[in-house]
């Protein structure tokens, strides 16, 4: 049996306020207890709930149900670890503005009811996004990113491993996206669209925090591509187990699609704010929730290699979709290497962008203005 480690004086009760400190919400003792363990090692439950009697209400408060919360928290925004310390100066080409920043306190200093729609492609995630994932990322070490094999000569692109996360990572992406969901919420119009790329792995997490944020989910937009995620025999067995694929090989992607509730009927939401539907491709075919895709092609990423960049192609069909009347803006608040951006353009649509990563950030000045130009006669 493995001995359980006796822990400091007062290191359970600092874990805890930092836990408590740094939660969107309030938790419960098991979440708390979960957390601590992750912070300082193995605890037992009864020392956190004890702590957490005799420090109430002095350090946390009692919420409803069990629920405890800091009695001074931070803001929900720097609880989200995701700050610029030094921000650059927005980009504009066109159409377009590319803000360097973080998209939640960015979002908090935003006027309300500003944006007609929301299309992004946000870390699904977070973890991978990381400053410590990311460094492993740009060193060719991995980390979550798995660095796939060259294919006939071909170098793949780096792709999340989101079936290593853990319940409490897990968890965080439910809670990210739910303080998320609701600062979008509060900057765009009644009826705007927001569509947020997502993966089979996580979505689910993520369409119960919109949900929970008080967007109204309209179901999905899918992405028809095959792509070179799964389909792998058992690793270190595949002699073992020839016949065998651990997962499905990925042939879509789900790009989960909500709304602002309207203000009226849908009629009376367009006349007011210009929302509340999808513009049509044509006046005989109505915007469909398939859309064919091919994987980005290498010419796409040698202007723009971000691992997660998607083609232009299926970014500029979707963008034209999300303003019922072909008027307003779209806000990207993941934007990348500026992709959205440059579709944005293309079909004449203002777009704003914010990007926290520099370095994603400066590839986002050079790439906009030639995704902008790609393909376009």
């Amino acid at each position: 049996m493995q001995k359980r480690t006796k822990n400091a004086p007062g290191k359970v009760r600092d874990s805890i306020i930092r836990i408590l400190e740094e939660a969107v919400g309030p938790l419960s003792v098991g979440q708390i207890s979960a957390r601590v363990n992750e912070d300082i090692g193995e605890t037992p439950t009864s020392s956190v709930r004890s702590y957490l009697r005799l420090n109430t209400p002095g350090l946390f408060l009692r919420e409803g149900r069990g629920l405890y919360r800091s009695s001074n928290p931070k803001s929900a925004v720097e609880a989200s670890g995701f700050s610029v310390k030094e921000r650059q100066k927005p980009f504009l080409h066109l159409l377009s503005t590319l803000h360097h920043d973080d998209c939640l306190s960015w979002l908090e200093r935003q006027p309300g009811n500003s944006f007609q729609a929301v299309v992004t492609d946000p870390p699904y995630g977070l973890f991978e996004y990381s400053d410590r994932q990311q460094a492993k990322l740009r060193s060719g070490r991995g980390g979550v990113w798995r660095i796939p094999p060259s294919f006939d000569g071909v170098v793949r692109t780096p792709i999340p491993r989101f079936t290593i996360l853990n319940h409490q990572q897990l968890v965080r992406i439910k809670e990210f996206f739910e303080l998320w969901g609701k600062l979008v919420r509060r900057v765009i119009v009644p009826g705007a669209n927001v569509v947020v790329a997502s993966n089979p792995l996580v979505s689910y997490l993520v369409s119960g925090a919109l949900a929970a944020s008080g967007l109204e989910r309209r179901g999905e937009i899918i992405r028809l591509t095959t792509t070179m995620r799964g389909g792998d025999r058992p690793k270190g067995a595949h002699r073992e187990f020839p016949d065998v694929s651990v997962l499905p090989r990925s042939m879509w992607e789900p790009w989960l699609l909500f709304r602002k509730p309207l203000d009226g009927r849908a009629q009376d939401n367009l006349r007011k704010w210009g929302t509340g539907g999808f513009r049509r491709p044509s006046q005989d075919k109505p915007f469909g929730d398939v859309l064919p895709s091919a994987p980005t092609q290498a010419a796409e990423r040698r202007i723009a290699p971000h691992p997660s960049l998607k083609p232009q192609s299926y970014m500029r069909t979707l963008v034209r979709g999300v303003l019922p009347t072909g008027e307003g803006v779209v806000l990207d608040p993941f934007a990348g290497a500026g992709s959205t951006l440059a579709a944005c353009n293309v079909v004449g649509y203002s777009s704003v962008g914010v990007e926290k990563d520099a370095e994603y950030f400066n590839l986002a000045k050079e790439s906009i203005p030639k995704l902008t130009k790609y393909g376009v006669a």
